[in-house]
């Protein structure tokens, strides 16, 4: 296996893959944060002629922050035939990745409540990337359960919601106060089987 060299590129100089079939507009703005927050970790990776094998949200977003070079990855040993492979293969393997949802609750409450005295500009705002702390809703307080079926609520609603675009989080939360997880699923199914009839 080949070394992997980390080089420096000016932003200019990266040609996007005009037939790059990943739509990530809306990942910019997650992106750029990231990137601000916690600097540019995640090489972009080329190929020998600068176009962009991997990496054009981060491409973006640097744009985005006014960045004039970033750290790339040449991937000049790989085939032509090797490259378009790759760029499908490096989208679709994240599919496969499933979050334990009790131990990412557990490290969302530990970041929610860490102090940094050393650090004055540790503000990581986790729910901007979408990892809701979903206590914030106040959903146990207006149910009037018990503890236990409280906890199940807030379990159920995070795992369901969770995936769901921020703005969209809300609405659920609230009809999952009222309506058992199976009718919230049901309703899922039923707008997926709806797109897939309608060819979306």
């Amino acid at each position: 296996m080949k070394e992997t060299k980390i080089e420096y590129r000016k932003v200019e100089e990266l040609i996007p893959y005009d037939k790059n079939p990943r739509l990530n507009n809306d990942a910019v703005k997650y992106v750029a944060e990231s990137i601000k927050q916690f600097g540019f970790k995640v090489p972009i990776i080329i190929d020998k002629n600068n176009v962009i094998v991997a990496g054009h949200t981060r491409l973006k977003a640097s744009k985005q922050l006014g960045l004039k070079e970033v750290p790339v990855i040449v991937a000049d040993d790989l085939t032509e035939e090797q490259i378009k492979a790759f760029r499908l293969v490096d989208n679709k393997v994240t599919d496969f990745s499933l979050w334990d949802y009790e131990k990412l609750k557990v490290e969302i409450d530990k970041i929610n409540n860490f102090k940094v005295d050393h650090i004055d500009d540790f503000n990581v705002d986790l729910n901007f990337f979408g990892f809701d702390n979903y206590s914030v809703y106040e959903v146990l307080d207006e149910t009037g359960l018990s503890k236990n079926e409280n906890e199940n609520i807030e379990k159920d609603s995070f795992i369901i919601t969770f995936s769901l675009k921020h703005e969209l989080k809300p609405y659920f939360q609230n009809y999952l106060k009222t309506h058992s997880k199976e009718d919230l699923n049901f309703i899922f199914l039923n707008v997926i089987k709806g797109m897939s009839d309608n060819g979306d």
